[in-house]
């Protein structure tokens, strides 16, 4: 049993932390669970370009008695995607000691950090509604409606996105509130019995809430988000699938050895940030940075349509 040092312990905290930062903030994410996340655990520098790559698209061909198949020689697809957004959040703790013998310390501190990051992520990829330019937007600076809903959902379909693919639409607070209302979306006779009470009680949608929802709005899985934008009198929610938008991250290195930081990852599935403690001698506290590295781009354009609403 090896014997407990300043070393280990202050280790020992570190790991804590970052055990505790990270399914906070991925529960916390709307757009960020929905779109295409391509993590690797491989150390990049803010500035960095990853190339994603994107299928090609290949025809049939019928071949006819004694005739010969045709070589196609498919061009694969490349969405680049710049590692621009070095996110961080930082606290500081004065008596880091408490952090080991009151764990729910770990979780007050650790909050106000990844509401931080949680919010700068989904806001930059709530921004990327400008550059689906590929579908013409549906709907307009009026209430949420089904009309708007269903051209969406045959907006995608005629812009060939595999009818198995996974389809979201985030809106705004107002638009989920003006499609509650809608009896077709909410009431027992038109929703079915699905075991589950009705929206009118809930306040969930059918297909809200949760991405392993069963019920569907037009083929849509609803949820709502706090950064849908709304730059003018014009709410620019997204209707997408799965491949429309890529969010990338990258493994940030650790401090250099003998610098008096220690760090660790936190990685889960395909996401993964940094915690680096750190001692800050003019406030006599430990500061602790919760940090990550990532890139938020449209991969494929006629994968994604706006809906606008008031």
């Amino acid at each position: 049993m090896s014997a407990i040092t300043s070393s280990n312990v202050a280790q020992a905290i570190v790991k804590l932390v970052a055990s505790e930062a990270l399914a906070p903030l991925v529960g916390k994410l709307v757009f960020g669970n929905l779109v295409n996340r391509d993590y690797e655990p491989v150390l990049a520098q803010a500035g960095d370009t990853v190339n994603v790559p994107i299928p090609p698209t290949l025809v049939a061909n019928n071949i006819a008695e004694a005739g010969s198949v045709q070589t196609q020689n498919p061009n694969l697809g490349n969405a680049q995607i710049v590692l621009n957004t070095h996110c961080e959040a930082t606290f500081q703790i004065p008596d880091v000691t408490k952090v080991l013998a009151v764990p729910d310390l770990v979780k007050t501190y650790m909050q106000p950090a990844i509401i931080a990051i949680a919010t700068k992520i989904e806001t930059d990829i709530a921004s990327l509604y400008s550059l689906f330019t590929y579908n013409t937007p549906t709907g307009g600076s009026s209430a949420m409606d089904e009309a708007r809903v269903d051209k969406a959902e045959t907006t995608l379909f005629n812009a060939l996105v595999p009818q198995d693919a996974v389809k979201s639409m985030v809106v705004s607070g107002n638009a989920y509130s003006e499609l509650r209302q809608l009896s077709r979306f909410t009431d027992y006779q038109t929703v079915g019995p699905s075991g589950q009470p009705s929206a009118q009680i809930t306040g969930v949608l059918p297909g809200g809430g949760s991405i392993n929802a069963d019920g569907k709005i037009k083929d849509f899985l609803v949820f709502r988000s706090q950064y849908v934008q709304k730059p003018s009198s014009t709410t620019y929610n997204l209707a997408f699938a799965k491949d429309a938008i890529g969010l990338v991250i990258r493994r940030l290195p650790m401090p250099l050895p003998g610098t008096g930081a220690i760090a660790e990852y936190a990685e889960m599935g395909n996401f993964g940030l940094r915690v680096v403690m750190s001692y800050q001698p003019n406030t006599l506290a430990q500061q602790f940075t919760v940090d990550v590295l990532y890139g938020a781009a449209v991969l494929r354009n006629n994968f994604g349509v706006q809906v606008q609403s008031d």
